[in-house]
């Protein structure tokens, strides 16, 4: 791969206007890297959101290859579509290039909330494409403004904070299960501080015939009050914490790709960010830390046991 990278053209470039840290164009420059090295060419579509505004603005674009701008809710429908197109053209011999793959990239906002229709719809329909998300956990590109993903206690301007309540109440979503159900399909978490793991499971998706989901856990430095440079190593701590563990499933099969050998409490993930400073100030901290250690205890266990049942237990996409 790095003899990929000294001899060809990224598919993501320099001059976007992200923030200092933010680690969503490491997301957009790994999925386009891992493509092409593959010999394929990506066709990439983007919700509306920090990776467009911050990389498309007219006259300007960082995306070297085929770039679909669309509205928030609808990068699903938008590369189903010219999935559909161009599925149509090659079986009409119409064109002869069978090596183009279908990438939409969107964050939290316009997956779990906005667009999970047009997700479930397109993943339904079985189009073969690859839905990546860059997962901040919030509405960063408009403020900090609380998403289906973002977990209870994490202060936004929403859901912030305070006397009468502790932020937002209610679970993070879990989106990977929710793709997983449609069955037929390969979903997957990754973090940025397991580039090599996103990779593998970024082949796994390109070589899949059929829809593809990818959850990145990708901070936002910003309104996660993280230092800039922290980004990876607090993904790494998502993991170790079992916030986020890394998993795929593959056609009815679970697997963990990543098991550490020892685990760290929940609290020194919460205590690494400044959106939890405020939960950790109010008199019933321990007491959410605690129900937050049962949560995490509870689904780790429950991935583990899925693991174990499915093995070897594909599911047919159709019958």
């Amino acid at each position: 791969m790095v003899g990929y990278v000294e001899t060809h053209d990224w598919g993501f470039t320099q001059g976007h206007r992200l923030c200092p840290g933010c680690n969503a164009p490491m997301v957009a420059n790994w999925a386009t890297l891992a493509a092409k090295s593959m010999g394929y060419e990506p066709v990439v579509a983007a919700a509306t959101g920090c990776l467009e505004v911050s990389s498309t603005i007219y006259p300007f674009t960082s995306w070297n290859v085929p770039y679909i701008h669309n509205a928030f809710e609808n990068v699903a429908a938008t590369i189903s579509g010219a999935e559909a197109a161009y599925r149509s053209l090659l079986n009409r011999g119409k064109i002869n290039n069978d090596k183009i793959k279908f990438i939409a990239f969107a964050g939290d906002g316009g997956t779990y909330d906005i667009g999970l229709q047009a997700l479930s719809g397109a993943i339904e329909r079985g189009h073969d494409f690859v839905y990546i998300l860059y997962d901040n956990e919030g509405y960063m590109n408009t403020g900090n403004q609380r998403s289906g993903s973002t977990p209870p206690g994490a202060d936004s301007t929403t859901a912030p904070v305070g006397k009468a309540i502790s932020g937002k109440l209610q679970l993070k979503k879990s989106i990977v299960d929710i793709v997983a159900g449609h069955e037929g399909v390969y979903a997957a978490t990754a973090a940025t501080a397991e580039p090599w793991d996103f990779m593998r499971k970024m082949q796994t998706a390109l070589e899949f015939k059929g829809p593809s989901f990818i959850a990145m856990l990708a901070p936002c430095v910003r309104f996660w009050r993280i230092p800039d440079d922290s980004g990876p190593e607090v993904t790494k701590l998502a993991i170790e914490t079992k916030y986020w563990p890394l998993w795929e499933y593959n056609m009815g099969v679970y697997k963990v790709t990543k098991k550490p050998k020892t685990f760290k409490p929940i609290k020194d993930y919460v205590a690494k960010l400044g959106r939890y400073s405020k939960l950790m100030k109010r008199p019933d901290a321990n007491e959410i830390l605690e129900e937050l250690q049962n949560y995490v205890d509870a689904k780790w266990d429950r991935l583990l046991a899925l693991e174990e049942i499915s093995k070897d237990k594909p599911i047919r996409t159709k019958i």
